[in-house]
Order: C-alpha cells, then sequence, then structure tokens
C-alpha cells in the first residue's frame, strides 16, 4: 500500500496540537485540516449575528444541541475575530465534523443578505504547506557547494535590505555558516529528541533563511519561530504571531513565509484579515509559498496576490523542477501564483557543522510519483522508509536513519519562496531601490525568464548562481 502522506502528517499535526480536537476537511474530502467544533467569526457585531442564528438553526435539528454555541475566545482582539464553539469537539473522528459544516450552512442566507462570509472553519495553518512537506532534508555530500551559491555582493549594515523569516528558529550552529553571520533571531526551541535525534522540520527557518542570504548577500536577515511547534499553528493565532513577529523590530522590507493553507474559498483566510489589511497599508512585501499539494486550489496567503488592493503587498511562488524548465511535481499552480522559482534540491545549511547529527525519517518514499509526473521526483528519489509511514501501514521495514554534517538537499514551494525573496532584495540593492513593492514590479517587468507549468507558460525567476540539477526520465516500466 502507499504511503498515506496527508495522513501521517495529520497524525503528526494532532500530536503537536494534542490539546485542540483536529479534523480533515472539507466535509468529504482531505484538503485541509482544522479545529472541531468550533467556527470563527469577525469581533463584534457579526459574531453576535453567527451565535444567534446557528444556535437558532440548532435550535430546530433534532441532532444538534443549541446550548453548545457560544464563544470561546474573547470578544475582541487584534486579530479581529473570535472562536465560536457549534459542537462537542470530543465527538466524531478525524473525517469531518458535522457540526462544523451544519453551521456554516446555516449562515449562507444571512452571508447573501450581507453580500460577504460571516464565519469559517478555524484552519491549521502550516509550513507543511498543505500538511504535506515536498520531501524531508537529505544530507548533502561534504564536497558539495551550496544551491544557490553566494552571489558576488558586498554587506553593508545601512543599506541591507530587512528580511524577515516567519518560521521555526535558527540552530545553535547556524553561525557556522558565514553567510548566516548577520542573520538574527530566536533561536530554534528543542533540536532534538531525547535520543539525540533531529526532530521534524527542525532546521527549516534555518535553511531558508541560508537560501535568502545565498541569492542577496546584503541583507538583514531576522528569523522569528513563530512556527516552533511541529510547524503548525491554528488559522485563529497565527494572525496574532505576524503581528507579533512585526511588532517586535517593526515592519520589514520583505517578509518571506513558507506557511499557509487552502480553504476551499477564493476570498481569503479570515483570521487573515486584520492583519492583511494592515500589510496592505504597509510599505511591506509579503513573499508567500504556494504549496506542496499539486493542486489549482487557492492557498493563503499566497493567493492574495490576486485579490483587488493585494497586486503590489504579495507575491505568490511556485516551484520549478530541479532543472528549472518545468514545474515541480508537488507545487500548486494557477493564475493565483504569480512567478515560479526553483524549488527542487536546493542546497543550504541545516545543522551539524560542529558535530554529525542524526535524523530518522518520518515519510517513506512512493513506488511513483504521488502526482503523476514520469521524472525522478522526490515523492520517490532517494529512497527511504519513515516511521510515520510504518506505523500506518506496517512493511517490516526499518526506519532509515541519516547524519547531517552541515548541507543538506531539500524540495517544496518552502524553498523556492526565499529564492523569490532573495531576488526581490538583490534587485533592491543592484538599483538602489528602497521601495520592495516598486522593486518586485520592476523585476517582473523585466524578468526575460519563463518556463512551463502543466502547459502554461509562466515568469520564472532563476538566481544567476543557481546550478541546475539533471533530471531523470523515467520509462513507463517505472
Amino acid at each position: 500500500m502507499a504511503p498515506q502522506r496527508f495522513h501521517e502528517q495529520f497524525d503528526q499535526i494532532q500530536r503537536s496540537l494534542s490539546d485542540v480536537p483536529l479534523a480533515m476537511g472539507p466535509d468529504d474530502s482531505a484538503e485541509f485540516i482544522y479545529e472541531k467544533g468550533v467556527v470563527l467569526a469577525r469581533d463584534g457585531e457579526e459574531a453576535q449575528v453567527v451565535e444567534e442564528t446557528v444556535r437558532a438553526h440548532f435550535t430546530t435539528a433534532p441532532d444538534l444541541v443549541a446550548d453548545h454555541v457560544r464563544r470561546v475566545s474573547p470578544e475582541t482582539n487584534r486579530t479581529g475575530v473570535t472562536r465560536i464553539q457549534v459542537g462537542d469537539p470530543g465527538q466524531g473522528d478525524r473525517s469531518g465534523d458535522p457540526a462544523v459544516g451544519r453551521a456554516l450552512r446555516a449562515l449562507r442566507e444571512a452571508e447573501g443578505r450581507r453580500g460577504r462570509r460571516l464565519a469559517s472553519r478555524n484552519h491549521v495553518v502550516s509550513i507543511a504547506v498543505n500538511a504535506c512537506p515536498g520531501d524531508e532534508p537529505v544530507p548533502a555530500p561534504s564536497s558539495e557547494q551550496p544551491n544557490p551559491a553566494a552571489a558576488e555582493a558586498g554587506y553593508d549594515p545601512d543599506t541591507a535590505v530587512g528580511v524577515l523569516v516567519v518560521d521555526t528558529g535558527l540552530m545553535h550552529d547556524h553561525g557556522s555558516y558565514a553567510l548566516l553571520a548577520h542573520t538574527r533571531g530566536d533561536a530554534q526551541i528543542r533540536e532534538t529528541d531525547d535520543q539525540g535525534v533531529l526532530r521534524q522540520y527542525v532546521g527549516h527557518g534555518t535553511f531558508i533563511a541560508g537560501l535568502v542570504a545565498a541569492v542577496a548577500p546584503n541583507t538583514d536577515v531576522t528569523v522569528r519561530n513563530t512556527l516552533n511547534d511541529a510547524g503548525a499553528i491554528l488559522e485563529s493565532e497565527f494572525g496574532g504571531k505576524l503581528f507579533e513577529a512585526v511588532d517586535r523590530d517593526g515592519w520589514p522590507d520583505i517578509i518571506s513565509l513558507s506557511a499557509g493553507t487552502s480553504n476551499g474559498r477564493t476570498d481569503g483566510l479570515l483570521g487573515l484579515d486584520a492583519f492583511m489589511s494592515e500589510l496592505r497599508d504597509q510599505n511591506t512585501l509579503l513573499v508567500a509559498a504556494a504549496g506542496n499539494n499539486a493542486s489549482a486550489t487557492p492557498f493563503w496567503p499566497a493567493a492574495y496576490a490576486t485579490l483587488p488592493g493585494y497586486e503590489d503587498a504579495v507575491l505568490s511562488v511556485g516551484a520549478l523542477r530541479g532543472d528549472g524548465e518545468f514545474g515541480a511535481c508537488f507545487s500548486n499552480h494557477g493564475p493565483w501564483v504569480r512567478v515560479y522559482a526553483p524549488g527542487e534540491r536546493l542546497t543550504s545549511a541545516l545543522t551539524g557543522f560542529e558535530a554529525p547529527v542524526p535524523y530518522v525519517y518520518q515519510h517513506s518514499t512512493y513506488d511513483a510519483c504521488r502526482f503523476g509526473f514520469t521524472y525522478a521526483c522526490t515523492c520517490q528519489s532517494p529512497r527511504h522508509t519513515g516511521v510515520l509511514s510504518e506505523a500506518r501501514e506496517a512493511t517490516a521495514g526499518k526506519p532509515d536513519q541519516v547524519m547531517f554534517e552541515g548541507f543538506a538537499q531539500w524540495s517544496g514551494t518552502s524553498f523556492a519562496t526565499p529564492l523569490a525573496a532573495g531576488h526581490v532584495a538583490a534587485h533592491m540593492t543592484a538599483h538602489k531601490e528602497s521601495d520592495p513593492r516598486a522593486a518586485r514590479r520592476q523585476l517582473l517587468e523585466i524578468n526575460t525568464g519563463f518556463a512551463e507549468v502543466r502547459g502554461a507558460h509562466v515568469p520564472a525567476l532563476r538566481p544567476a548562481t543557481w546550478r541546475p540539477v539533471p533530471v531523470v526520465r523515467l520509462g513507463p516500466e517505472a
């Protein structure tokens, strides 16, 4: 039986958010993860309308409990949303929460009258975008240089572009990599387990910081461990955490964000409304990952790039495969993805510079690409057996362990994103442009690079120091 990557990752996220019962959604499929028994609504009068409408509907439904409907978070806060309980989160299983689905359907008439959404699920936002990582890190040979290699540009603290990476924290030995000499921020909390083995997603933020610094050495990169706990956070908390990140040091030139979720809608995340509105009024450019589910469904907050008023404020980034000519098998795609950058088998700093550090794989590879592509993609190469896969479907395989000694190869739109952010920062330095949004416009206007993604001719940003990785085509028997 093939690994069930989404379900495996659900188990991992549920363990990290052990006090929050979770379900898969929407009602009849597994496209995202959300909190059971709760919906989100905007503070104030709209929350009151949601509460009263759902309670009235549940009163007439014999299989629903109206007494469950009540607010379970402060009525007002900076994020502009409040959590409203609509059911018993302890009931049902992971396959979905009927109470949440029926509460949302009960609001359709009221939403129609008002002309906008009044409530939503409380989604899980994850750095394993779409809850499925592009792959897991692979040790890079000691003789291999970072890819992209460091651009030939100096560092000037007076003109350095400020880049905020909202992710996991910095590894303790990140300073051993010269390109990260000007990087600061939060330390990674608990890098290893009790046996000294790297925990899943540890080093994600450090890897991203290394990519930004390679493409744009004249940057002051700050890494915040906003998504430290298995890379997952509830939508209701995410906006507040983003506010905390920018409040600490002020709004940066660029935010590089390799996290998000789909929600089955085309109008954004309710829990991010307040943050995105404030972002729109700032000068900061948000560069956001498009997601790793090989889907055209909008992925947030990246898909804000095509919403009115956000076109200049957000740059959504998809991933190209190793040769940079076509889309990576896992990359989300569609008109809401504004640009693509290499995102497969990139090489950057992870950990192990001071002493080798072991890692045990969590997900088994597939026999063939899980998205139907016919090249040797990261779904299947390099092959390994993972702990979470074996826990669901025992094959008598022993999970593979590797040792990291500094650098790693890693794939995902998570890593195409900092390449695009670095591109914008490098353009700002080269052209003495102080406005990151103007730099974004200029860069896309003068860009002559293109690639093919799902038959579409799309803009591609390929750093000058990035080296293509050979792509192996597989025969029909593979």
